[in-house]
């Protein structure tokens, strides 16, 4: 535990209204935390036991209370939203791995566009990646452009086909599936990505690194080890942590031995993200597999429960895992020419995308309520149960969409009419419901983003008799 989180603790204890009433709540003296086996002891938060509750005055430092304060939405598991207030902290901590991310180009330096794919509306993806990429500009005097074209294909088209040729390098942000979309499209297009010098900034879910092949060969990106990046982020505390060309050689050489896989990371059957994090701007801990967060910002928050599964690694724990398979991590550092970027003093978390309450979909959450609404309309119940099963799948093209299988009620017999029927009743809700989901679908159609497979009463595959309903198919 750093003296970071300790003295974060303390701060909030003392200051927080609604810190200082969890606490009591739950029976805890803060009095009694002066060492990392006390702080251990403090009752973990999160969102529903402790910022659904609170009012959001009693949540943010009174300090930030009083000055201008950017706020960002996130959909719960209900659909509801919830505003997070930002101050420039988070952006500024941010702008520490981009800025890291910009000098580690495989193709030296030099003018660099940046087109920020990422929704610019509530959603803090694409707010905070733009400011951040404005404080890393400024900071190192780097000749950095920065077009906010949101998620617009039709806009990032047209930019990387006038704007990116009069650049010495473009990176693209975004969704890894809107950014694979990208990728697929730019020939049909007349972008000839390979003559751009492309670099990728992923966020919001995990791929492996067929997934990051597959997109640096089609685009021609110099190196995927330096020239790509997947940020570990979320709403409730902007971007915690990103891969590091450290972090993606470690995932790399870890995929080639399988028992050094499940031995890093736990399984083998996912493939979670592996970032690096700064130990002054936040603290991981794994409770019983789940991640557990202390981070400062306008709305602090300490022992925090996140909700995604996973684990924490220093550099020497890794380093000596890999020597156990006869695999010499500083020979293969220094092999693959990153010697001078390594930060061995910033530990790691890896992370399995949540798979109990919700699936991703090109960056966003889709949860079991939105599809219920699709099937509680009054033309639907004559012909479904309500109950389903949802996942996200891939074609033979690498193509995301979000496969739905739905049990029919008895006697109702599977067609194309019907299934066309459900998909679009289903489509229109999650366009209601889910502002994101409204704007992937303002470039998608129905057909590539959902599957729908209709199942006979009480299969034994998704719906036994008796049991209870499992929303989310497991990877």
């Amino acid at each position: 535990m750093s003296s970071y989180s300790l003295k974060l603790f303390k701060k909030a204890a003392k200051e927080l209204p609604a810190y200082k009433s969890f606490l009591n709540q739950n029976g805890f003296k803060a009095d009694t935390v002066s060492t990392e086996v006390d702080f251990r002891k403090v009752p973990i938060t999160s969102k529903k036991n402790y910022l659904v509750p609170n009012k959001l005055d009693d949540l943010v430092w009174e300090s930030d209370r009083a000055t201008a304060l950017l706020l960002c939405a996130t959909s719960g598991s209900t659909g509801d939203p919830y505003y997070f207030p930002r101050n420039d902290e988070l952006s500024n901590q941010y702008s520490y791995a981009l800025e890291d991310f910009i000098k580690s180009s495989s193709y030296g330096k030099g003018r660099t566009l940046v087109i920020v794919g990422f929704g610019m509306g509530v959603w803090i993806g694409g707010v905070i990646t733009m400011r951040a990429f404005e404080l890393a500009g400024a900071r190192m005097a780097e000749p950095l452009s920065i077009l906010p074209a949101g998620y617009n294909k039709a806009e990032i088209n047209k930019a990387l086909r006038k704007l990116s040729p009069t650049y010495d390098q473009t990176i693209i942000v975004g969704y890894p599936p809107f950014i694979k979309e990208l990728v697929d499209d730019a020939p049909k297009e007349n972008i000839d990505l390979k003559k751009l010098n492309i670099r990728f900034l992923f966020a919001a879910e995990s791929f492996n690194e067929t997934f990051r092949n597959y997109v640096c060969e089609k685009a021609g990106v110099g190196n995927p080890i330096l020239d790509t990046l997947n940020i570990y982020g979320s709403a409730d505390i902007g971007a915690m942590a990103g891969e590091t060309p450290l972090s993606i050689l470690i995932r790399r050489l870890a995929i080639e031995d399988p028992l050094l896989y499940r031995d890093l990371f736990n399984q083998i059957e996912r493939t979670p993200t592996l970032a690096q994090f700064n130990p002054k701007f936040i603290e991981f801990e794994a409770v019983d597999n789940d991640v557990v967060l202390t981070a400062n910002g306008a709305l602090p928050l300490i022992r925090y429960s996140i909700g995604d599964h996973g684990g924490v690694m220093d550099f020497q724990t890794i380093q000596a895992k890999m020597q156990k398979y006869d695999i010499n991590l500083e020979a293969e550092i220094q092999k693959a020419g990153i010697q001078k970027l390594v930060k061995r003093d910033h530990p790691f978390v890896f992370v399995y995308e949540r798979a109990d309450l919700s699936v991703t979909l090109h960056g966003l959450n889709i949860y079991p309520e939105h599809i219920k609404e699709g099937l509680l309309s009054p033309d639907m119940t004559d012909f479904f149960t309500e109950r389903f099963t949802m996942a996200t799948k891939y074609d033979v093209h690498h193509n995301q969409f979000l496969q739905i299988n739905i049990e029919m009620q008895k006697d109702v017999a599977d067609s194309s009419k019907l299934n066309k029927h459900v998909k679009k009743s289903i489509h229109d809700s999650l366009v209601q419901r889910s502002s994101e989901f409204a704007e992937v679908a303002k470039t998608r159609d129905a057909d590539e983003l959902i599957q729908i497979v209709l199942w006979e009463n009480g299969h034994p595959r998704y719906f036994s008799p008796g049991t209870k309903q499992k929303w989310v198919e497991k990877p």
